[in-house]
């Protein structure tokens, strides 16, 4: 079974709620991508890092009856709770099977993948892509949110103590294989693989205090704060000198945060 250990940020209870506020966030932005990738009634489709399944009780809404979501993830406990989720819903389109993207093959045949911070987080992103790009069908199409520069995630006026934070979290992501700015490598690898991108856009947001994005980022910083004494990279001392400064931060005439920046590609398989 997958541990909190399994993944940098963790699978606690903390963190999934975490994750179903950043689901809200983003909603919007995913319902429009899945739009313009043509997903509709009748897909299978792959969700690539489920998590707790927020976002694939939506595309289970998007495929209707007649389609299939196939929720992929190493961690257990993840799953059980997306299980739950289907069962109080009364959803049975949605099969929630355990994988690791790593090193497992994927359902052939499908017609989309979807992944949002997934690829930052894989020890072997091009493989992965790779993957995804046998398991659609000619003319399916894979969506992705990704990073490309974390680092644009900072405070207006600036907050060298925040700067930290987001430098630290980086390189907690690299210290185990992963990649924070692995959106335009995707990009890069994509002609070579058979998947052209029909759609390329970066997604920015400035957040004020109180805001749905601020309080994204908000939690975030709580739980990477505490997930970052967990696993070593700052002490308990440095961790709550973190945490103080995200307490201040909202307290500052004026503040606004810049989010870090994400970019979305749909692309065909061809």
């Amino acid at each position: 079974m997958a541990t909190s250990g399994d993944y940098v940020l963790g699978t606690h209870d903390a963190e999934i709620a975490r994750l179903e506020l950043q689901h809200g966030v983003w909603r919007a932005r995913a319902l429009e991508a899945w739009q313009r990738a043509g997903i509709g009634p009748g897909h299978t489709v792959l969700d690539l890092g489920c998590g707790p399944g927020f976002a694939a009780l939506d595309l289970a809404d998007a495929v209707g009856a007649a389609g299939r979501v196939i929720a992929l993830d190493r961690s257990t406990r993840f799953l059980d709770v997306l299980g739950r989720a289907c069962a109080a819903r009364g959803i049975g389109h949605v099969e929630a099977r355990a994988c690791d993207l790593d090193a497992d093959e994927l359902p052939a045949g499908v017609d989309a993948a979807w992944s949002r911070w997934v690829f930052s987080f894989v020890e072997r992103p091009r493989e992965l892509l790779a993957r995804v790009a046998r398991a659609l069908r000619v003319g399916g199409a894979f969506v992705a949110h990704e990073y490309c520069d974390y680092a644009a995630w900072r405070a207006s006026p600036r907050d060298p103590e925040l700067e930290d934070f987001v430098a630290r979290v980086m390189a907690s992501w690299r210290a185990r294989g992963g990649e924070p700015d692995i959106g335009p490598a995707l990009l890069g690898w994509m002609p070579a693989l058979g998947l052209e991108p029909t759609s390329v856009r970066a997604i920015v947001e400035v957040a004020r205090p109180g805001s749905p994005h601020w309080e994204w980022l908000l939690r975030f910083g709580e739980v990477g704060v505490q997930r970052l004494v967990e696993l070593g990279e700052v002490s308990a001392e440095r961790g709550a000198e973190l945490a103080a400064a995200w307490a201040a931060c909202a307290t500052r005439p004026g503040v606004q945060m810049i989010t870090p920046a994400v970019i979305e590609i749909v692309a065909v398989r061809r």
